[in-house]
């Protein structure tokens, strides 16, 4: 591995302190989909604008893996949390129980992408040939850090079913959850993909698209150089107004949006709604090597539909058009079914230092894994394609 045998693991308390191109050649190496939301631009983002920070209760911790020479073999983002917000992997049951039993259960580590339930990678290895054994060494290396920091725990939620199955093997946890993507059987277009679907699916779609820009709304896709800041400031207020009512805090600042469209400008699809003169509602995709992500929405009119065109619809009509294979749009929303989106089997895994505490959600975790099993096939039996698409 690199010299040899001579390895290390450093742990760096800022992003920045990573060299961007050693980073990139482990999150996104040559020949995988990229996933920017690994990307050292990204996560630099979140950093930069201070939406992460100890201020916020993500102090970074991410783990470096370096050979003799000071290469980069491999690495993983990693943050010391205080709390449990901006997850979407619910341990706040974990947390209490233990608690009340006299425990403490902050501070944590967690292997994840702040705020976004995204799926993906989180033990970032190129493919080599001794990529396992790289990978355990990171495990080995978060445990020691997790021992050295007081931490009760080590999570790393939406990691790939890979690294779930290797690492459960290892001992960790394991969890599953569940997701609504859209895949592209290879439409041509928004109507071939209307066509599988079974009759009344097909018509109650097209009258969503109707109803939605009922009140002379009109859609504009934005992309790269053609998001300014106007854009952004119209984006971030529907942005604060929504998440404000559905979570009363949310988790980015207007820094954060000018920053990720200077960092990464070509993978940003804005689709913003006007009406009457002024933006009234607007989506946020980010564009993967495979993958649409739908990742943020909101608006400040309230109107019919609006919601399942800008955030289903238009990306699934985008998707098409580039070539895409999927649309991941987050988390929850039982209701993206309807509209072409099938359940998906999300993984994490845990590392509780606590016997006790680890045995009781082992067989918490047991059940649950059965639960959303049943749930997934109960759910993709209601798929509204035809039989025969």
């Amino acid at each position: 591995m690199g010299d040899q045998e001579h390895v290390i693991i450093r742990v760096e308390s800022e992003i920045g302190a990573i060299d961007a191109k050693q980073w990139e050649a482990c999150a996104n190496p040559a020949g995988a989909p990229h996933n920017p939301f690994l990307s050292h631009a990204f996560l630099a983002a979140l950093e930069e604008s201070e939406c992460v920070s100890a201020r916020t209760g993500w102090l970074p911790q991410h783990l470096v893996l370096e050979d003799g020479t000071g290469k980069v073999q491999a690495c993983m983002p990693c943050y010391l949390k205080g709390h449990s917000q901006g997850e979407y992997v619910f341990d706040y049951g974990w947390a209490d129980a233990f608690e009340r039993a006299g425990g403490r259960y902050y501070p944590k580590l967690q292997s994840a992408v702040p705020f976004t339930p995204v799926p993906g990678r989180r033990f970032l290895v190129p493919e080599c040939a001794d990529a396992e054994r790289r990978e355990q060494l990171l495990l080995s290396g978060v445990v020691q850090l997790a021992e050295r920091q007081g931490a009760s725990s080590f999570h790393a939620t939406f990691v790939t079913e890979g690294e779930w199955r290797r690492l459960g093997a290892l001992g960790l946890l394991q969890r599953t959850d569940k997701q609504f993507h859209w895949h592209n059987a290879g439409y041509g277009s928004f109507d071939d993909f209307l066509s599988s679907l079974v009759s009344r699916k097909r018509k109650a779609v097209k009258r969503e698209r109707r109803e939605a820009c009922a009140n002379d709304i009109t859609i504009e896709r934005l992309r790269g150089s053609e998001i300014t800041e106007d854009h952004w400031d119209s984006f971030y207020r529907f942005y604060m107004d929504t998440g404000g009512r559905k979570w009363g805090s949310p988790y980015l600042n207007r820094t954060f949006f000018s920053l990720l469209g200077e960092a990464m400008p070509e993978r940003v699809l804005l689709v913003m709604c006007r009406r009457a003169g002024r933006y009234i509602a607007g989506a946020l995709n980010v564009i993967g090597g495979e993958t649409l992500y739908g990742r943020y929405w909101g608006c400040i009119e309230h109107h019919n539909c609006l919601h399942f065109e800008i955030c289903y619809y238009q990306a699934i009509e985008f998707a098409i058009e580039q070539g895409l294979s999927r649309v991941e749009a987050g988390a929850q929303g039982e209701h993206k079914l309807a509209r072409g989106y099938l359940p998906e089997t999300t993984y994490s895994i845990h590392w509780i230092a606590n016997a006790s505490l680890r045995d009781a959600v082992a067989d918490y975790l047991e059940h649950e894994r059965d639960y959303v099993a049943m749930e997934g096939e109960a759910l993709a039996a209601l798929a509204p394609f035809r039989r025969d698409a």
